[in-house]
């Protein structure tokens, strides 16, 4: 398989590809230039999240304690006094970073469904609907976010086939087919339990007409 530098470097290129092509149809500002490119290498290395030990998971659980922790904020400053909202911030850190991350360590295993198109989906969903309802986005912006995270993801899964091959022995490895993948058929219950986080999203997301719209928009820019 393609290892953490790789995966990153190539899922950045391909970010910065993406965002400069919607800055120059005028999809985006710069500043969301920048983010479409972030949330593609962030995508890039996210099926990784199953992976015991990596760069990949220590840097997944340290960009999305960030977030919580502004989250928490948000959430808690109405209802707690400055000293115990600090407490509760500081445990929302310490859960997401380090608790959550031994959870996944333990409850997933590496090239399972998170390696998997599936997953990707339920990451590029759950990415539009905070885009859109949490921070507040326009069901544009808040799709794009989401399509960059699933150009990303797309990547990665890309890139360990393609090191599955030997191409100097002419033979396919044994983890041919284990990333690009719909899902984990090897584990029916994970994927059916991920098909209904992913169904749980509907009522949440922008509106389709812009996805649609976006789409369109790209697959002409593409000719």
């Amino acid at each position: 398989m393609a290892n953490f530098r790789t995966h990153i470097t190539v899922a950045t290129a391909g970010g910065m590809l993406v965002a400069y092509a919607g800055w120059q149809a005028q999809w985006w500002p710069s500043s969301q230039a920048m983010l479409i490119c972030a949330l593609t290498a962030f995508g890039g290395i996210l099926p990784d999240i199953d992976a015991d030990r990596s760069h990949s998971i220590r840097l997944i659980f340290n960009l999305l304690s960030v977030p919580a922790l502004v989250l928490g904020v948000l959430l808690l400053q109405a209802w707690l006094t400055p000293g115990m909202l600090l407490v509760a911030c500081g445990g929302i850190y310490f859960c997401v970073r380090y608790l959550l991350g031994v959870l996944f360590s333990r409850l997933t295993v590496h090239r399972g469904i998170w390696h998997s198109l599936l997953a990707g989906l339920l990451c590029a969903l759950l990415t539009a609907a905070l885009s859109f309802q949490m921070l507040a986005q326009s069901a544009w912006l808040a799709w794009s976010h989401g399509i960059a995270v699933w150009v990303g993801f797309s990547i990665h899964l890309l890139l360990d086939e393609l090191y599955s091959v030997d191409l100097e022995g002419a033979r396919l490895k044994r983890s041919f087919g284990t990333a690009l993948k719909l899902t984990d058929g090897r584990r029916p219950m994970s994927s059916l339990l991920m098909l209904i986080a992913t169904l749980t999203l509907i009522p949440w997301l922008p509106p389709w007409a812009a996805l649609g719209e976006l789409l369109h928009q790209g697959s002409l820019l593409w000719r």
